[in-house]
Formats: structure tokens, C-alpha cells, sequence
């Protein structure tokens, strides 16, 4: 074995093992994260299960680098300018449909049913991505499908977190040009008539209050629906994740089985990009 390739495994190996002082160091910086505020070197080390003494020369490190600051009037450490840059610089480089994407195939075999992401589009919320159910007989969903504001799962909720004025102004749109103004979604449509924005209204209340929205037979008889909220880092909503199937195996219940499934994605995808809900 050559000198040159004992080196190369031995820099494998190192690479495997990481540095622990910086992983440990790291502890302070997951720390201060979590607390969101700065904090006096005693509580932050508690929190990094470390001693003061221990955790000390870190800070001093990381204070030089801009990962931490100091407070000169209380002494107290939080995050430091690098750490907001870094932040920042992270959240921009988010694509959540694409993290999106890459959880739906799993997502559609572990309820059962077909599974989509919408997208507020021009013209409302649109179909972008779909995962076909694991079941022999199951809904399809197109891509580029623009789904009914009113009478739809993912309608309602894009509309309950988007500009009232904006949401008005489309439900007016949608109003004069009848219930088929949208795209449709097979030979089976049940035309409703589209609401008033007082009736409207009281739906977006109560989607906001469940931050989720169900259609049992609203376009398609025989043909449920379910989707729940993604919100990024500046309380936005970036995109529904939406389940859909035959009404008689869709679990359509608040509390179901499918919106647990759509709820535990939302929130394991909102942890990744950092998301929050809105105030």
C-alpha cells in the first residue's frame, strides 16, 4: 500500500469521524437557537449540557467569528451577525415544493390515497406535483389542474390566508362567470352555485381555525378531499398539501386518519424550512 494511499484513507476516516470539538461547540450554537434570546453563559451552557468553564472558550470563538455576540451592558450571549447572514442566506436557498416533492411518493403510500401539491397560481390554487395512490382504485389529479375557489379542499384554504381583497375580487370573477368558471376535473362535476362573500367568509374563518379544509362530494360526487397548509418562514403560505379519493374509503373526519398523515408532512416540511404559522 502506497504512503500516498494511507493518507487517503486515513483523511477517509477523519472524514467519517468529523471534529468533535466542533460538535461540541455546536451544542451552544443549537442552543441559543432553540432559546431564540440571548442568554447569561450560565443558563446557555446548562442548555448545552456543558459547564460554564467548558463552554467559555467556545463563546470567546465564536464572538470572533460573528456566530455569536455579547451584550456589553448584560453579558448575556446570542446569535451573532454571521448566524443571522447564514440564516438568511439558508431560507432563500428553500425551494419547498421541491422538499415538498421529494416526501409525496411516501406520503401517498402511507394514507393510502393519491396525494398533491397546489401552489397559488394566477388564477387560484394549482395543481403542481401528484403522487398516485398505492390502491387499485383511486382519484387522478392533472397537473396544471386550477381548482374551484369555493367548492374545493385546497380552494378555501389558499383563500382563508391569502388578501381579502384579492380573495373578494376572484369570488366576484368566479360569481359572474357561474360554478364552471374553473377548470374541472372529470365527466362527473356537480355544478354548485358559487357563495355569496358573507357565506364565504364564515368558511375562511372556520378554515383558519382548523388550519385545514375538506370537500365530501363538492365538484365530484362520490369523490372526498382533504388538504392542510405550508407556511415559510415569514408566515406565508407557500403551498397545500392536498389527499383525495373515494369518498367511501376517505377518511374525511378532522382527525382522521388522512389529515394526521397531511398534518405530521405539513409540520415535519415546515420544520424544514422553517416555517410558522400565522399570528
Amino acid at each position: 500500500m502506497s504512503t500516498e494511499d494511507t493518507a487517503d484513507d486515513r483523511d477517509d476516516r477523519e472524514d467519517r469521524r468529523g471534529i468533535q470539538s466542533i460538535e461540541v461547540g455546536g451544542r451552544l450554537l443549537k442552543a441559543a437557537a432553540a432559546r431564540g434570546q440571548p442568554l447569561p453563559l450560565k443558563v446557555l451552557s446548562q442548555a448545552a449540557e456543558m459547564s460554564p468553564a467548558k463552554a467559555h472558550p467556545y463563546l470567546v470563538s465564536f464572538c470572533k467569528l460573528g456566530l455569536m455576540r455579547q451584550d456589553p451592558a448584560t453579558g448575556y450571549y446570542g446569535l451573532g451577525p454571521l448566524a443571522m447572514e447564514m440564516g438568511l442566506i439558508g431560507i432563500q436557498q428553500i425551494d419547498p415544493v421541491r422538499l415538498a416533492t421529494a416526501r409525496l411518493e411516501g406520503l401517498a403510500e402511507e394514507i393510502g390515497h393519491t396525494v398533491a401539491i397546489a401552489v397559488w397560481g394566477s388564477q387560484g390554487a394549482t395543481i403542481v406535483r401528484t403522487a398516485a395512490s398505492p390502491a387499485a382504485v383511486h382519484v387522478t389529479m392533472r397537473h396544471g389542474t386550477v381548482v374551484s375557489l369555493s367548492d374545493t379542499a385546497s380552494g378555501p384554504l389558499f383563500a382563508a390566508y391569502r388578501p381579502e381583497a384579492e380573495v373578494r375580487a376572484m369570488l366576484a370573477e368566479a360569481r359572474r362567470k357561474g360554478p364552471l368558471d374553473l377548470a374541472r376535473v372529470g365527466r362527473h362535476d356537480r355544478p354548485r352555485e358559487v357563495p355569496s362573500w358573507a357565506a364565504f367568509s364564515r368558511t375562511l374563518e372556520e378554515v383558519r381555525g382548523r388550519a385545514m379544509h375538506r370537500s365530501v362530494g363538492g365538484i365530484v360526487e362520490g369523490v372526498s378531499a382533504l388538504a392542510v397548509p405550508v407556511f415559510d418562514s415569514d408566515a406565508q403560505m407557500v403551498l397545500a398539501l392536498t389527499a383525495i379519493g373515494p369518498s367511501g374509503a376517505f377518511d374525511a373526519a378532522w382527525d382522521g386518519a388522512v389529515a394526521q398523515g397531511l398534518t405530521a408532512a405539513a409540520t415535519a416540511l415546515m420544520h424544514e424550512i422553517g416555517g410558522r404559522f400565522p399570528a
